[in-house]
């Protein structure tokens, strides 16, 4: 039987003493000019940043999946790219965490398409009537003098009217021994009554948490309730071991009893991933999640901590439960993902977003997907509509990058096939970009297509492709890629260095000190 516990308000003075200590939160003012948040005489990159200390690496038991990077395939046998769209960003919240407490990542904690992801690009928005906008440019490699760079960049439409419909929000908070940490349990804390600023009148909200076992601490409140709801998350404290999997299915029942048909239905699971009693393995979590999401309610991942953060599992539940993850490493990460950004993360526009593209071999001759590992599908997965995909919020970004091989390349790229056909079509399209997607509310798919021409091709790149080839860059050199080529963080720095606006951006500007702390470190190995 479940456990169902009443909750303990507290009093207005204790609110403000705990929303006022600094190893708790650093400052609670409402939203800060983009330009803050980087202080540049000190290198210091988040003004809300919990302090950062270096772990015992010889107790470190973080697990992440392994990452096998795409190589260079041929067109001639190869002529489809299929992969699910990916919005998370936990990967380079996660990055700058190692960086900061003066390590590098292990390889297999670099994702680049999260890292690209992260950042705001200036695309164009839809055409009305779209879910979103999709454009390509092409230019010279940075690292490599035998191929082209390709970034394609999707635009989700803002879509206020959907921002102003209810929300039915479960929070599904970790509160097992392993999240006392002040990085953990505080700062979800702290995330949490940043969320609850957010809130609507009309908004029901409901709070369970997991230990040895679950309790449903606050069920249907309305969002005008907000000293009620605030009260509740100051209450909760850690301990105990974690049965994760019993509290994802309360939070999914709750949030079924509350479903609003017209409005956004979302679990938001907060946790250091450290699942050790009931569903531990990835398997079977990726099975259980797979069959919530049927409900029709959506999931957010918030991952925190250090030292035993289990990024695998949280990946995993994201990926298959219809949802995106964020890692939470400071203040200022919970107000970008939780307040700056609440409609991308928590507002979907399109669900099971693929991408397939096709080469056109009369002009290239290889390719490779840069990032989006673990979101490759079969090229037959593109038009079954049972096959997952990715979900797009509104005013969402998503980034791609591409190596290409143009026929007139000194490159050679290999073929598995004996007997080829030769290059028969009178297409002067480069490629092809076709994009499958599902309204949140449908489970038919509509196809959208997009051709490249020359017409993409630039002599010199644009701002927006400058900062994306150099993530990617950076991205190789923390997984020292065998496709890194001549890369260095020096070219890293001066590709940078030429975005005449970088500064004007906080995270743009906070990626660039990041990258010289990863040089230093790198010497320093």
């Amino acid at each position: 039987m479940k456990n169902r516990s009443s909750f303990c308000k507290v009093s207005a003075g204790m609110l403000i003493f705990a929303l006022s200590t600094p190893a708790l939160l650093v400052g609670c003012s409402g939203p800060q000019p983009k330009t803050e948040g980087a202080i540049y005489d000190t290198g210091k990159v988040a003004e809300y940043a919990a302090p950062y200390v270096s772990y015992d690496t010889n107790y470190n038991t973080e697990e992440y999946n392994a990452v096998d990077e795409s190589n260079f395939k041929a067109v001639a046998t190869s002529p489809l790219s299929t992969f699910a769209a990916d919005v998370d960003t936990a990967s380079y919240a996660n990055i700058r965490r190692f960086v900061n407490s003066g390590e590098l990542p292990p390889a297999d904690a670099v994702r680049i398409e999260e890292m690209l992801n992260y950042f705001h690009y200036d695309y164009p928005q839809p055409n009305e009537g779209e879910p979103f906008s999709v454009t390509t440019e092409i230019s010279a490699c940075p690292w490599n003098p035998d191929t082209k760079l390709m970034m394609v960049g999707m635009q989700a439409k803002s879509m206020e009217e959907l921002e102003k419909k209810p929300s039915n929000l479960v929070f599904l908070i970790d509160v097992s021994g392993s999240m006392e940490e002040p990085n953990k349990l505080p700062l979800v804390k702290n995330a949490f009554l940043l969320l609850c600023e957010q809130l609507k009148e009309n908004d029901t909200v409901s709070i369970v948490t997991y230990a040895g076992s679950d309790q449903v601490v606050l069920e249907g409140a309305k969002g005008s309730d907000s000293k009620e709801i605030m009260a509740a998350i100051e209450d909760l404290e850690a301990g105990g071991s974690t049965a994760g999997s019993e509290g994802i299915k309360t939070a999914y029942e709750i949030a079924g009893k509350y479903f609003k048909a017209d409005g956004n239905n979302r679990v938001i699971l907060a946790t250091d991933g450290d699942l050790n009693v009931g569903i531990t393995s990835e398997g079977e979590l990726t099975r259980l999640i797979k069959k919530e999401k049927e409900s029709g309610v959506f999931l957010s991942v918030l991952g925190f901590g250090t030292e035993n953060i289990k990024d695998n599992k949280m990946e995993a539940l994201a990926d298959n439960g219809n949802g995106n993850y964020s890692y939470i490493d400071s203040r200022f990460e919970a107000k970008k993902v939780l307040s700056e950004e609440l409609g991308a993360n928590f507002f979907t526009v399109a669900k099971d977003v693929k991408f397939q593209l096709e080469f056109n071999p009369k002009f290239i001759k290889g390719y490779r997907l840069i990032g989006y590992e673990n979101r490759i599908l079969d090229d037959e997965d593109f038009k079954d509509d049972t096959k997952d995909g990715g979900e797009i919020g509104s005013g969402h970004r998503v980034t791609v990058l591409y190596e290409i091989v143009d026929n007139d390349s000194p490159m050679e790229i290999g073929s598995d096939l004996k007997y080829q056909t030769g290059v028969t079509n009178d297409s002067n399209d480069l490629l092809n970009i076709a994009v499958r997607y599902k309204e949140p509310d449908s489970e038919t798919s509509k196809e959208l297509n997009y051709p490249v021409t020359t017409e993409s091709i630039k002599t010199e790149m644009s701002d927006n492709m400058k900062f994306a080839a150099a993530v990617a860059e950076t991205g190789m050199l923390l997984r020292d890629s065998e496709f890194k080529g001549k890369s260095s963080y020096d070219s890293v720095v001066s590709l940078l260095d030429s975005i005449p606006n970088i500064k004007s951006d906080t995270s743009k500007l906070e990626f660039l000190l990041l990258v010289k702390k990863m040089a230093t470190l790198t010497k320093e190995q």
